[in-house]
């Protein structure tokens, strides 16, 4: 459950002002259909994480539980780092014409913008600290729905009103403390 919660946690902060959690609100705004939009972030955010996850849980096959130990130590060290860096949404991203319909749009877009993104590296961060690829793959998806469908639905009213910054300096204490603790051999 540990695996689970601290998954959909840590995805969920590190989504916020996120490029995705942009091409979300890029999406809603552009097709104003929330259910497909919706819908397409979960299956390209379970088809995006499930093979991060399974990434993970590899990588945990290859290295010695002593070199795991600092690759993933230093891992979450540069993701706090990185989480104080806020993202940009590159404008043409959102622009392509819904030629196989609003969902299979959202589907293609979302899941080639989070490739290479800080929640898809969490993911495999995650999935090899915990080695249950499962429940992280479960948590980082809730994390990211918990952090993209109200902004679909409720659009940039909440964007506006969430401090972005400080939920980046949250995200990043945690990283930092995850890697602390990964390099100190506590977990």
């Amino acid at each position: 459950m540990e695996s689970f919660i601290v998954s959909t946690g840590i995805v969920a902060l590190a989504e916020m002002g996120d490029k995705t959690q942009l091409l979300s609100l890029v999406l809603a705004a552009r097709f104003r259909k929330p259910w497909p939009i919706v819908l397409g972030i979960l299956v390209a955010t379970l088809a995006n994480h499930g093979l991060a996850g399974a990434l993970g849980s590899w990588v945990t096959t290859l290295l010695g539980p002593d070199v795991l130990r600092w690759v993933l130590g230093a891992s979450f060290i540069a993701m706090a780092l990185w989480m104080l860096i806020p993202d940009k949404l590159d404008p043409s991203e959102g622009d392509a014409a819904p030629r196989f319909g609003v969902f299979l749009t959202t589907v293609v877009v979302f899941f080639l913008a989070e490739m290479g993104d800080k929640t898809q590296i969490a993911t495999v961060m995650l999935a090899a600290q915990y080695n249950a690829w499962a429940t992280v793959v479960a948590g980082t998806t809730l994390g990211m729905m918990l952090a993209n469908a109200p902004v679909v639905w409720l659009g940039d009213a909440i964007t506006r009103r969430v401090p972005l910054r400080l939920v980046h300096i949250v995200s990043a204490v945690i990283f930092m403390v995850l890697g602390c603790v990964a390099l100190l051999g506590w977990a």
